[in-house]
Formats: structure tokens, C-alpha cells, sequence
């Protein structure tokens, strides 16, 4: 039994030492398989470190390359910036250059010269009369020439004129510190030869010259005004935007003369203004209606004015006190032009009168304002509505000079429409009374009272040229002895264009 057992184990481990150099093989094979694997795959791992590492070489040489750009373009930028800084030194280092003034220079004076010209085309209906070509009447509105005769036929005129073309010259002078300034203005409307001829410049057949006429001519030294300009008694910024040389002529003080003037501040906003003015005396004789310059005035003309200003406008009170005077026969007047060498009596009446006029502006630019004026005194008849009616009627009943009573009113509104255009409308109104001592027939055919109005639009394409067109009526009334009552009327309707270039 023991020595079965003991073969059975005998061959069991015969068995087992022939088993085991297989089982060996085995698992060598399966190591070597696993350590392939693991080398493929760390082969891969290897390939992909790689390909990253390339990619990531290449990213830095990119940004490397960037980095080298952005340092040339900074490099040139520096630079760029070190010679605009040099360049700005070198401006800033040369001489600044001494301001341009306008105008030039002729040794201590400095000359300006300005103006404008201006066409106007107009056409005109008068309705009871004509008047005659070559006259202030055609050219522009002047109320006294509107026709008022009684049953007369109505009368159309076209007429273009540049005659309202006007010059002037500023001038500045430098005296030991002190400043002088001088101003010359002319036009040609209002030259005396009215009705031109071909020895006077040319008529309108041919070649329409004009006399060149003074308007204002006067000098400036400190707070004096020595010359031509315009009456202290006048307030000229009340005129208003229009065709017409004037604008409401009937209603507005109209007087360029010689006179004397001082000018004092009083405040801030306070301006007074004293004058001694030249003295003229218009007159008519009763039952007449030429008016006679007499130029035997001996005093004169005493005005003054004070303007209140403020941001939104200002306001003028004006007044005037003259002698007005004439020379008789005792039956007729007489002057030193028609009756050289007569003597006669000196005869007088006093002339006394009052304005207020101004402007209010309607907006911050100033585009836009309200203008006007009114004025009544006696005696003032030449300073209103260009000489619409006379300072005193010579009554040879008494031998003496009577009053006229004159009351003007004009009123505008300048209105901006767009920065380029804008309207004007306007109106003006005069009244003229005789003394009652004088009949109807010793005043017939002198004006009473005219008015006007009108409308106008103004575009200005550029900054120096102005095309304006209006529309005006105006009525003038006349003492009328013939008519029933005691009136005679005409009317004027005018459509008017005006083309101005201002420099």
C-alpha cells in the first residue's frame, strides 16, 4: 500500500516537472506582449508631446514675430512723435507775427474803404397823375411827389437805377497818443443835377452816368464830432430793412447836416448827446406852394439827445430847438439867392420838437427786432419826412410867419425766418397841421398827411449779397381849395426788387 502510494507520487511530480517549463513559456510571452503595448503607446504619448511641442514652438516664433513688429511699429511711433515734438518747438519757438489790420496804411493813418452796390428795379402805379422821369420821385418813395390831381389818369413807370451805389472810407489816425477818426460817405441818388443830361454824365438813352454826391464827411476827436452826419435829432437805427432808399419816409426824422457834437457817457447804459447844427429855414407864402430856402438864418439849430441801451435794444429821447426865420418886403418874403442886395424885415417864429424812437430785440441773436419812432413839435417841418411840409407858412395878411404843427410815426418788425432769410413789414404815418388864422385857400395845394406801408422778404445767399423784393402803398393828401373837401388824394402802388453786394 505504501509503495503504491509512494509511485502515484512519483509520477505526479514527474507529471508536474514536465508541466512547468510550459507554464514559464507562457507567462514570458504574455510580459512581453503587455510591455509592446505599453511602448506603442508611450511611442504615441512620445509623437503627440512632440507635435505639441513643434506647434507650440511655432506659436512663440508667431508671437515672437509680433512682439519684434509691435517694438518697430512702437520704435517709429517714437520717433514719429520726437520730430512732430521738434517740429511744434520750432513753431512755437519763431516770432509770432504782428495782427493784419484792415484796410491800409498811409504814413499814421490807417484807410478803410467800404460801401456797396446795389440795382433796383421797380414798378410803379401812381393813380391820379404822372411824374416826370429823371426825378427823386421815380427813384425811390418820397410821399410829396405822389400826384393828386383831381380827376387825373393813372400812370405806370418801369425804372431800374444802381444810382443808390454808395462809398465810404474810415479813416485812423495816431497824434502824440490821441486818436482821430474820420469818416466819408457818397452816393449818387442824391446829387442835385436830378435830371441828368448827356453834358451833366449821360442820360438814360445812353450811358446813365451820375454825379457822385456827398453824403456824410466828418472827424472824430475824443468826445467831439466835427463835420456831416446825421442830425443829433435823428435816431438812424430806427430806419428799417428795405428796397427803398429810405423806407417809411413820411414817418421818420431824416437830416444829414454840418454840425458840431459832443458825446458823454453818463453810465454804463447812458449815452448824452449835445449839438449846434446847421440852420436852414424852409418857408412857403400863403396861397404858394414853392418852398423858399431863405438863408437868412442867424442862430443855430440846438439838439440833444440821450440813448438808454441794454442787451435787448435801446431807447433815444431826442429834442431840437431853432429859430426859424425869413426876411420881407412887408408884402412878400425875400432871401439872398432870388433878392441879392434886398433889405427887408427880419422875421421869426420858434420851432420846438420831441422824439422818441428805439429798437427792442425779439431774440438772443439780435436776428430779429422791433423798431419805431414818433416825433411832434412845430417849426420841424424840414426834419421830418424829408421836408414833407414847411417850418412856418409867410402869411402877408400879417406879415408874419405862422406855426405848422407836425406829428410822424413809423413802426417796423424785422423777422428771421431761417439764418439766410427774413421779413420786413413796416408803416408810416405823418400829419401836418396850419394855423388856424390861414384859410383854405391860402394853404391849398401843401401836403396835409400821407402814409405808407409795405412788406418785403430778403434772402442773402451768401454773406455779402442781399436780394430783397417788397410791395408798398402809399397815399399822400393835399389841402384842396377846388374839392369839396377841401382834399385832394393820390396813391401809390410800387413792386420793387434790389439786388446788393456789400463790402
Amino acid at each position: 500500500m505504501k509503495t503504491g502510494h509512494n509511485a502515484l507520487l512519483a509520477g505526479l511530480l514527474a507529471a508536474t516537472a514536465l508541466a512547468a517549463p510550459g507554464t514559464a513559456l507562457a507567462g514570458t510571452a504574455s510580459r512581453a506582449s503587455t510591455l509592446e503595448a505599453r511602448l506603442e503607446k508611450l511611442e504615441e504619448e512620445m509623437a503627440s508631446l512632440r507635435a505639441e511641442l513643434a506647434e507650440a514652438r511655432a506659436t512663440n516664433a508667431q508671437a515672437n514675430a509680433r512682439a519684434d513688429a509691435a517694438n518697430t511699429r512702437a520704435d517709429a511711433a517714437v520717433a514719429q512723435s520726437e520730430n512732430a515734438l521738434q517740429k511744434v518747438a520750432a513753431i512755437e519757438n519763431r516770432p509770432v507775427p504782428a495782427p493784419q489790420p484792415d484796410g491800409f496804411r498811409s504814413g499814421a493813418t490807417t484807410i478803410k474803404l467800404g460801401g456797396y452796390l446795389k440795382l433796383v428795379a421797380s414798378n410803379t402805379r401812381f393813380s391820379n397823375g404822372s411824374v416826370a422821369t429823371n426825378t427823386l420821385g421815380r427813384d425811390f418813395y418820397l410821399p410829396q411827389t405822389i400826384p393828386t390831381t383831381m380827376g387825373g389818369r393813372g400812370f405806370s413807370s418801369q425804372d431800374f437805377t444802381a444810382k443808390q451805389t454808395r462809398l465810404w472810407l474810415n479813416l485812423d489816425t495816431q497824434v502824440s497818443g490821441h486818436t482821430i477818426q474820420g469818416y466819408l460817405e457818397t452816393d449818387f441818388q442824391t446829387t442835385a443835377s436830378a435830371a441828368q443830361s448827356v453834358a451833366a454824365g449821360g442820360s438814360q438813352r445812353t450811358t446813365n452816368g451820375y454825379t457822385l454826391a456827398l453824403r456824410r464827411a466828418y472827424m472824430q476827436v475824443g468826445r467831439f464830432t466835427f463835420g456831416q452826419d446825421w442830425s443829433t435829432f435823428q435816431y438812424a437805427a430806427a430806419l428799417p430793412e428795405s428796397t427803398d432808399y429810405v423806407g417809411g419816409a413820411e414817418g421818420t426824422v431824416f437830416v444829414r447836416q454840418p454840425l458840431i457834437r459832443y458825446t458823454a457817457p453818463l453810465s454804463r447804459h447812458l449815452t448824452l448827446n449835445l449839438g449846434i447844427e446847421n440852420p436852414e429855414s424852409a418857408l412857403v407864402t400863403a396861397g404858394a406852394t414853392a418852398t423858399l430856402e431863405s438863408g437868412t438864418d442867424r442862430m443855430p439849430d440846438f439838439t440833444a439827445r440821450i440813448v438808454y441801451s441794454r442787451k435787448r435794444g435801446e431807447i433815444s429821447l431826442a429834442g431840437l430847438l431853432r429859430q426859424v426865420r425869413g426876411e420881407s418886403t412887408d408884402s412878400a418874403l425875400v432871401n439872398n439867392v432870388t433878392s441879392a442886395g434886398a433889405v427887408g424885415t427880419g422875421l421869426t417864429a420858434t420851432g420846438l420838437g420831441g422824439s422818441i424812437a428805439g429798437k427792442l430785440f425779439l431774440n438772443g441773436s439780435k436776428s430779429s427786432d422791433i423798431r419805431f419812432m414818433a416825433t411832434y413839435g412845430q417849426g420841424i417841418g424840414r426834419y421830418v419826412g424829408l421836408n414833407f411840409a414847411p417850418d412856418a407858412v409867410y402869411n402877408p395878411a400879417t406879415n408874419s410867419l405862422t406855426n405848422v404843427n407836425t406829428f410822424a410815426a413809423l413802426v417796423a418788425a424785422r423777422l428771421s425766418i431761417t439764418r439766410r432769410m427774413r421779413v420786413n413789414i413796416m408803416g408810416s404815418y405823418q400829419d401836418d397841421r396850419y394855423d388856424k388864422a390861414l384859410t383854405l385857400s391860402q394853404i391849398s395845394g401843401l401836403n396835409k398827411k400821407a402814409w405808407s406801408a409795405a412788406a418785403n422778404l430778403f434772402y442773402s445767399p451768401v454773406k455779402n449779397i442781399d436780394l430783397g423784393l417788397e410791395y408798398r402803398h402809399g397815399e399822400r393828401t393835399v389841402a384842396n381849395s377846388a374839392a369839396a373837401s377841401g382834399e385832394a388824394t393820390g396813391q401809390l402802388d410800387r413792386v420793387e426788387f434790389a439786388a446788393k453786394y456789400s463790402f
